[in-house]
């Protein structure tokens, strides 16, 4: 898609790999007890992921409304639900040719195939793999938040233009700040096991929420925090970005 600024979007291909999933040393003393016990996590598929948060640009596009509180077709659009990111992400495979991921029925949301290629909301083992980027950073691309993250310290309590700060390893903007993105995951308590590409709890009452945003404080927007909201909550720190599996993932 790209019919002007703001109103496109690059996808980047993440490579497969292994990482520590949580409190990691260089988290230092401000992980949550969420954070723990640790695990290893394996992501056995390369993936697409956005390089940055969906714009309000691109939501208007495919969705014809935008639901935003902070107005600007090259900020992330806000003020969506879960529900709301998950019919955005059908909506947007139907438009680029590709396979939906998700039936939905009221509230009822299943993902039809782990396999599929269509566009969804990652997993948060594929969230935080990569916002870490390959790297050994409290943030999304460095140690100090105010190099990446657009948070409560300099936000001037308002959202900003995607991609106006340094990107992580491996190429992406605001996986620290800005909004907070959806997560396909239940938050559920992490288990410290071994893992190959986990999807979360089978159920719970709130959806996973990762990365901070601009009303958060510099502990929140550490690739290790995790957040949680009820799937219907809408508000003017709540947004997302999209991956989808390599074609060539059997």
């Amino acid at each position: 898609i790209n019919v002007g600024y703001g109103w496109s979007f690059r996808s980047l291909l993440i490579p497969s790999g292994s990482f520590t999933m949580g409190c990691t040393s260089e988290q230092g003393a401000d992980c949550d007890s969420d954070e723990s016990p640790t695990s290893h996590v394996t992501i056995s598929h390369e993936f697409y992921i956005m390089k940055n948060e969906v714009t309000q640009g691109v939501f208007n596009q495919i969705m014809s409304n935008n639901p935003s509180y902070f107005l600007g077709g090259g900020k992330p659009v806000d003020q969506v639900s879960w529900y709301d990111a998950i019919e955005f992400a059908n909506a947007l495979s139907t438009f680029q040719g590709l396979e939906e991921c998700y039936s939905i029925n009221g509230t009822t949301v299943n993902w039809l195939d782990l396999h599929c290629t269509g566009w969804r909301l990652p997993t948060e083992a594929e969230w935080e793999y990569a916002a870490r980027g390959g790297q050994s950073y409290k943030y999304a691309g460095d140690y100090y938040a105010d190099y990446v993250a657009w948070y409560t310290t300099n936000s001037y309590a308002q959202t900003h233009n995607v991609c106006g700060k340094q990107t992580n390893g491996y190429g992406l903007c605001d996986m620290s700040g800005n909004v907070w993105e959806w997560i396909w995951d239940w938050y559920g308590a992490y288990n410290g096991l071994s893992l190959i590409d986990p999807n979360g709890a089978t159920n719970g009452s709130g959806r996973v929420v990762r990365g901070g945003g601009w009303i958060s404080s510099s502990q929140d927007v550490r690739v290790s925090n995790r957040g949680t909201f009820s799937p219907a909550s809408v508000h003017s720190s709540l947004g997302l970005r999209l991956v989808r599996l390599s074609p060539s993932v059997p």
